[in-house]
């Protein structure tokens, strides 16, 4: 069966940023891909320069016309990342209620950016968009930390308090919730992230279970832009493929964002030469030369089940 994703984030001219980190990869692994682009950019912002457009809620909503007065708007996924415009964030509601209509089995991943280590990055008054009408629509979500607290009004200090917070965020909608970073101290020390994930399965019973998972997650000393955008199209690939095992899921998807990252840092350090910083260019993502990687990752991450 053909697998169709409308994915709604930005475009970049250069390198590797929202639609450009998730397009590629989710073709790769068999995925049509639909996009809309919510700003087309010379690059990512954060370069000495960046030009170009930002597509408003009323251009926004011509394209979706476009889509269904031809009958093509049948979604099996849709993927959004970031946004800073609440009037645009609220058409992509409307659209979503629409297609979950259109087909109800729709699964719409959503990476809520928000914001990272204690400060928004976005406008304040996307908050309650995000928290009241975004989130109860998502299948499976992909906060940080930072996001996953503000959206619960809970603080992370605690594996049992991100337990408690991804709960909480299934009782707001989505039955896939992954914290894609924490502050939290790794078993493995201080070089590694600490990711969790947490999936609620519905038994033949009808009761209602979740599988918890804890991954571990080398740490690289560089800034990378794209990261996030590439996995949650990853995820949205590896649940596709592993609908009742987060754990593979998971696995999969870090694995693939290692690879890349490892790859993209040994390019950018050798372009710059030894003892130099390099730059944003340097560093764009090693997209196309990790295109094995991406559809056949090696295992290096292993998710541990709570």
């Amino acid at each position: 069966m053909e697998c169709r994703v409308l994915s709604i984030q930005s475009h970049v001219v250069r390198g590797y940023v929202g639609n450009k980190s998730a397009t590629f990869p989710l073709q790769v692994l068999g995925f049509e891909v639909d996009s809309i682009n919510s700003v087309q950019f010379s690059n990512h912002t954060g370069y000495a320069h960046w030009k170009g457009q930002v597509l408003t809620a009323e251009e926004l909503n011509v394209l979706y016309e476009g889509i269904k007065l031809n009958k093509v708007n049948h979604y099996d996924y849709i993927l959004t990342g970031y946004s800073r415009d609440t009037s645009f964030l609220e058409t992509v509601v409307d659209m979503i209620q629409e297609l979950k209509k259109v087909n109800p089995s729709l699964v719409y991943v959503c990476d809520p950016v928000m914001g990272d280590h204690g400060a928004m990055y976005v406008p304040e008054k996307l908050l309650p968009v995000y928290k009241n009408k975004i989130v109860p629509l998502a299948d499976i979500l992909t906060p940080n930390q930072f996001e996953a607290e503000i959206l619960t009004g809970r603080k992370i200090n605690t594996k049992a308090d991100a337990i408690e917070v991804m709960d909480l965020l299934h009782e707001m909608g989505p039955d896939t919730v992954v914290l894609t970073s924490t502050d939290l101290l790794s078993k493995l020390g201080e070089q590694f992230l600490v990711a969790l994930g947490s999936q609620k399965i519905i038994k033949p019973d009808g009761t209602i279970t979740s599988q918890k998972i804890c991954l571990d997650i080398p740490k690289v000393d560089a800034v990378f832009v794209g990261t996030g955008d590439l996995f949650a199209a990853m995820l949205l690939a590896w649940t596709h493929l592993h609908p009742k095992d987060l754990k593979a899921a998971c696995e999969k998807t870090a694995s693939v964002m290692h690879h890349v990252i490892k790859r993209t840092m040994t390019y950018a350090n050798e372009m710059a030469g030894p003892g130099k910083k390099p730059s944003p260019a340097q560093l764009e993502l090693r997209m196309v030369q990790s295109k094995a990687d991406i559809e056949n990752p090696a295992t290096v991450v292993e998710a541990t089940v709570l």
